[in-house]
């Protein structure tokens, strides 16, 4: 056994942690402190993987992973309702469901106006919609009484009683519940006014107070006729993977003539919450680590300064005995790198024991500034992101050693000899 550990385990490996048991308590306290540093690291980043991940998919569900619109639909302003919308989008639609990459392409009407009780009236923003359109969102979106819409063609649909769905803060501003009857007030394509009334299918909350008070859901038949006109605001193609939506983007082109002149907008430059929240982040990250490796190589060249400090004889009689100087300082950063490497094992490990508790107890986080919804805490385990933490780690803890045996084999073999 103990030739098989001599085969696997270096000479200098071995020295090593020889030389690091003559003071377990120090080289106990240096490992600990890697350990945190490692764990703090992979577990804010984690974290971050999680938000970033998390704020991507709600962003996709919610507008979809590709929008098709009228060049400039985002940038111009409308002066009538569906000024800059699609004509006849069927055919598209067809074509573009042909790809086993797309989820569902659903058409959608963007209207604002107002909405009464016949009391109290208030300003909304409408989203006309088809009823698949929830079931792309999945469970970005919490319905809190009633239902989503229901499906136009089904027969227990009642033509008599259109259905709206309404924000939870536009349903308490109005005093309406389910079953309550509102009126919704709109400016048509020709510049004349038309109002309807709705039965309130189902009350739902976006997490987002502002929306929360505006927002509600028609289908889109029952905005076309509203706006009296068959146009589209946009189609939002939504896919089954995130990363499929540059290749999907590239073949809805092809399938799109020149005189059509549409535009293929991505989901990622119209999700201007994500990528605020991803720069914030991303700062406060680099803050953390450049804290964490500062904490680190202060410790660690403390660390290898007293223990340098107190081998100064032995440096001397090994110096003495003819060994050269790099020779010694491999040997203090084999020291280094072994306490690196236990503690970034450590640390990764306390990481991964961290993801797979949170995963069996259920830890909320409360509402970010501008929510009203908590979410649950969630961790990813990376381990690109440990492996770059414990490289991170090594390469101070190397360049730490490396200063401070430096001074040690610099000082005159008869000093050393007779240092006290």
């Amino acid at each position: 056994m103990g030739k098989l550990a001599a085969l696997l385990i270096p000479d200098a490996m071995r020295l090593a942690w020889l030389n690091l048991r003559r003071n377990q308590r120090r080289s106990s306290l240096s490992i600990l402190i890697i350990t945190i540093a490692v764990f703090a690291l992979t577990s804010t980043g984690g974290f971050g993987l999680y938000t970033y991940d998390s704020l991507k998919e709600s962003t996709a569900r919610d507008i979809g992973h590709l929008i098709i619109s009228t060049p400039g639909y985002f940038q111009k302003e409308e002066e009538t309702p569906l000024a800059n919308g699609l004509n006849e989008p069927t055919e598209l639609i067809r074509r573009i469901m042909a790809f086993d990459q797309v989820r569902g392409v659903q058409p959608g009407i963007e209207f604002t106006g107002l909405i009464s009780n016949g009391t109290k009236s208030a300003i909304y923003v409408g989203h006309g919609v088809n009823d698949r359109e929830f079931d792309m969102k999945g469970p970005f979106l919490d319905v809190k009484q009633g239902q989503t819409l229901s499906n136009v063609r089904s027969p227990r649909y009642d033509a008599n009683a259109p259905e709206v769905m309404l924000g939870k803060d536009l349903a308490r501003n109005l005093n309406v519940s389910i079953g309550d009857w509102v009126t919704l007030l709109a400016t048509t394509v020709d510049g004349a006014l038309n109002a309807y009334d709705f039965q309130v299918h189902g009350i739902y909350s976006t997490g987002v107070p502002e929306l929360d008070k505006r927002q509600l859901y028609i289908h889109i038949n029952s905005a076309q006729s509203l706006l009296n006109s068959d146009k589209v605001s946009t189609i939002s193609v939504f896919l089954f993977e995130l990363e499929q939506t540059q290749t999907i983007a590239e073949h809805i082109s092809k399938l799109i003539d020149d005189s059509q002149q549409l535009q293929i907008t991505p989901w990622h430059e119209r999700a201007f919450y994500y990528q605020n929240v991803k720069n914030l982040y991303d700062r406060i990250f680099g803050i953390m680590g450049c804290i964490m490796a500062m904490v680190v190589f202060v410790a660690l060249f403390n660390t290898m300064t007293m223990s340098v400090t107190e081998r100064t004889r032995e440096i001397g009689t090994l110096s003495a005995l003819g060994s050269y100087p790099q020779e010694i300082i491999n040997g203090f950063l084999s020291e280094a790198s072994l306490l690196a490497l236990l503690g970034s094992l450590l640390g990764t490990l306390a990481s991964l024991g961290l993801t797979a508790l949170l995963m069996i107890f259920d830890v909320q986080m409360p509402p970010p500034p501008g929510m009203t919804e908590g979410y649950p805490l969630t961790i990813y385990f990376s381990l690109p992101l440990a492996l770059f933490a414990s490289f991170g780690v090594l390469t101070i803890c190397l360049t730490a050693a490396y200063f401070s045996a430096r001074k040690g084999v610099n000082k005159p073999i008869t000093e050393a000899l007779i240092y006290v």
